[in-house]
């Protein structure tokens, strides 16, 4: 028997040409590549969590979560009568539509605009979904016509929407997303990905129930809490119902349970947190724009996106400075010598500046 043979007879095809999703060893380097909030919790808050976290019955399986997702329905701004659905971070809740809309009658569509998320073709793809990608404009906006016609000849089943946009930071035009929504009417769904919900300070949470096509997915993460992987989504009930149907069991473990409980009666130190680095983003942005050779993007992420002469020869002396950032330049034609900084700490952001002018001078 040949292993070969074997994995070639057992694996499917598009799975075994596509490569792993990679995450960057960050040992030793100063983190700006993953959109953390870099704050940590002050020492009595850790003894607190560190105190629930060893109360939890780790020799049970996960109790409900009804609990908890009452209290993110009650916290976090989801309309009056709507519920949500929690998944072990985005990645799952993206994973779980994907399965649900995917057909064996037929191919079902996955729709977005490119570049995005990558979990989005990735998770259709696994799904076995079509993913159909959607050009933004040279200005990283919506090409609304395109993503009309697009609806009309493939009539998707879900429409990915990151709002705003990761990797470029901006936030859609309001009235091309009701646009899409109605494009779309019964026959597909618009998932709006909130996940920098902190920073944007603008949702279309409150507007559930104007559109029973639209979905909101948020994440925990990008607040402060990416470690502990807790995504959220909310729909119409019934909608979110059929969800709920393809949702592993006890996918939210009792750790991650316990921090979310924790995290929530302290919502006011993150979102703290969280106007710091909105201020902070302010002041790196103008401080990257007064850079000779850097064009810098608006961002209403936690991010920001540059444009150098040479993202690729950048990016390996910022490396070589322990500075990690994402380089973008390869992902798509729109985004060449293209840099993603997650913003961080006064002094993290400090010390990538410094390192930045150095490698541009170099």
């Amino acid at each position: 028997m040949s292993l070969e043979s074997l994995i070639g007879n057992t694996i499917r095809p598009d799975v075994r040409e596509v490569k792993s999703y990679h995450v960057q060893d960050p040992s030793g380097y100063i983190k700006l590549d993953a959109m953390e909030n870099p704050y940590h919790l002050h020492q009595a808050l850790r003894q607190e969590l560190g105190q629930r976290l060893a109360d939890v019955a780790i020799n049970r399986y996960p109790p409900s979560y009804d609990g908890l997702r009452r209290r993110i329905a009650a916290s976090l701004g989801v309309p009056a009568g709507y519920d949500v659905l929690l998944g072990n971070g985005s990645d799952e809740l993206i994973s779980i539509m994907a399965t649900a809309c995917a057909r064996q009658d037929r191919r079902a569509v996955l729709l977005a605009p490119v570049p995005a998320f990558v979990m989005f073709q990735r998770s259709a793809q696994f799904a076995g979904m079509d993913f159909v990608g959607v050009p933004l404009n040279d200005d990283f906006s919506l090409d609304l016509p395109a993503m009309l016609a697009a609806i009309a000849e493939h009539k998707p089943a879900l429409v990915f929407l990151a709002y705003p946009n990761n990797p470029t930071g901006n936030l859609f035009d309001t009235a091309a997303v009701e646009q899409i929504l109605a494009a779309l009417g019964d026959t597909g769904l618009a998932v709006l990905d909130e996940a920098y919900e902190p920073f944007a300070q603008q949702s279309f949470m409150p507007r559930l129930p104007e559109f029973d096509n639209l979905i909101v997915m948020r994440t925990l993460s990008k607040l402060g809490l990416a470690g502990i992987r807790l995504g959220y989504m909310s729909a119409a009930p019934a909608l979110l119902a059929e969800f709920d149907k393809v949702r592993p069991p006890y996918n939210v473990n009792v750790m991650t349970q316990a921090a979310a409980e924790f995290a929530l009666d302290h919502l006011d130190i993150l979102n703290e947190q969280a106007a710091l680095l909105r201020q902070q983003r302010t002041e790196l942005s103008q401080a990257l724009a007064a850079l000779p050779g850097v064009t810098v993007y608006p961002s209403a992420a936690n991010f920001i996106l540059i444009r150098v002469a040479d993202a690729d020869t950048t990016h390996t002396k910022l490396l070589a400075h322990k500075i990690l950032i994402k380089n973008l330049s390869k992902m798509h034609s729109v985004l060449t010598n293209c840099l993603r900084i997650t913003v961080s700490t006064p002094e993290e952001n400090a010390a990538f500046l410094d390192a930045l002018k150095a490698s541009l001078a170099d």
